[in-house]
């Protein structure tokens, strides 16, 4: 991090050659000849470092931030404190399997998680117990084979637009897109999928798949996200979640949230499940948790997790140096960085709401904190995934990173040390972009 200090001299893009630069062309070349055809790319962006918002490329293309690494680098690239705990943590130990042994960082993380997790006070002293995992789709494996082997029961109820990972539990219960699933079946069997998000849906569970075709005595728990990610960063109704837990309340089932994407202050709050004082069963988490180091927990009621040992743990998981940047993300989450996801938020969505306005093409933001969505729409309001995808890159072309998300949605999910500043650039680049469309 010597040779361009962005945080001293820029807060947005500096593009100084084509795009794809030649050196992240030629990086490009290298990559497609030996790298799974799995992965999907967006647009040429060839990384070589970043700072806070901004990302800079191999040629020395600088670019403005607005996707955190889809939702991870929560404290920014690099954060100083962040880098400064990994630093020494891994002069110290880097690994030595938290599963097996016993060390400080994983500990002190499970004690903060615990004492964090919108549970209410057990009997048993602990709110919460911590298993440590490496991503979100193991969080979702770990939640699945706890709430099995609690209940002693065996269907699982999620969600359509749900996305949950790419393992085959996690793929079982995502309902994102067929593709995601499409030659891998069978599938782990059990779960049922219902719309998301409304009333009517849960009518429908209670009324006509309760009473038909889906015992809710076999049903081991509900799998939901307190705000829909890849899905189209859809809120849920108000009163939808209220409702879930009581559905749960009234027949023993347990309910999971996937925080993976929403959670980690990311909404303005640790857990996006608060803003609804709904209090879960399980909760998951991943991807902003240590900000870029792979990371995940499956955090549950103590009295929830009570299955014997050997029942289920990770090699890596809770590693030491993951933990101890896990520590201090928390510490600056709690220390300013929640409270400016809502001020930037409400910033970014107001400039969306006049861009809305504005414009016929874009629909009123959705979501909270730094967790927003806009739908890109054709002449008739329609969702038009061409008009998005060329969005994407006429942003990418002009510095500025975005994703994609639901039908035809762009997901604005920036570091949360991002600035106003910065928000306005974003925005007065979208303006640019936007007079040119139809």
């Amino acid at each position: 991090m010597q040779t361009v200090p962005h945080s001293d001299r820029l807060q947005g893009p500096k593009l100084i050659t084509p795009l794809p630069g030649p050196k992240a062309q030629a990086l490009i070349d290298r990559d497609r000849a030996v790298t799974s055809s799995s992965y999907t790319r967006d647009y040429p962006l060839v990384v070589k470092r970043g700072e806070g918002c901004l990302i800079e490329d191999v040629d020395g293309n600088v670019f403005l931030d607005m996707t955190a690494g889809i939702a991870v680098a929560a404290t920014g690239h690099a954060h100083p404190q962040v880098v400064q705990a990994i630093n020494e943590q891994s002069q110290q130990l880097l690994h030595m399997c938290g599963a097996d042994f016993y060390y400080e960082p994983m500990v002190q993380l499970a004690e903060t998680l615990a004492a964090k997790a919108p549970f209410s006070q057990s009997a048993q002293g602990s709110k919460a117990r911590v298993l440590f995992t490496n991503s979100g789709a193991e969080s979702l494996e770990g939640a699945l084979k706890l709430a099995r082997y609690y209940t002693k029961r065996w269907r699982v109820i999620a969600f359509l637009g749900g996305f949950h990972g790419r393992t085959y539990g996690a793929m079982s219960l995502t309902g994102s897109k067929s593709v995601q699933c499409q030659g891998f079946g069978p599938l782990v069997p059990g779960v049922t999928h219902i719309p998301y998000g409304t009333h009517a849906s849960l009518d429908y569970l209670e009324q006509t798949l309760f009473t038909s075709m889906l015992p809710p005595s076999d049903v081991a728990a509900i799998v939901v996200e307190a705000i829909q990610g890849e899905g189209g960063y859809i809120v849920p109704d108000d009163g939808f979640l209220p409702r879930l837990r009581d559905i749960c309340d009234r027949h023993k089932i347990l309910l999971i949230v996937d925080e993976v994407q929403s959670g980690m202050g990311r909404t303005g709050k640790l857990f996006a499940i608060e803003h609804w004082g709904v209090m879960p069963d399980i909760i998951t988490v991943a991807k902003g948790i240590a900000s870029g180091l792979p990371l995940g927990a499956v955090i549950a009621r103590s009295e929830i997790m009570t299955w014997t040992p050997g029942s289920h743990a990770s090699t890596f998981g809770g590693n030491p140096v993951a933990c101890a940047a896990a520590n201090t993300t928390l510490e600056l989450l709690e220390n300013g960085l929640m409270e400016n996801a809502q001020k930037r938020g409400l910033q970014l969505q107001a400039g969306l709401t006049h861009l809305s306005s504005t414009y016929d093409c874009i629909s009123l933001p959705r979501g909270k904190g730094l967790m927003v969505a806009i739908d890109i729409c054709d002449e008739q309001g329609n969702p038009d995934p061409t008009a998005r995808d060329r969005l994407l890159q006429d942003a990418f072309y002009r510095g500025l990173l975005l994703l994609g998300c639901g039908k035809a949605s762009i997901r604005f999910c920036p570091p949360l040390v991002i600035t106003a500043e910065q928000i306005e650039i974003a925005l007065n680049i979208l303006t640019e972009i936007l007079k040119d469309y139809p």
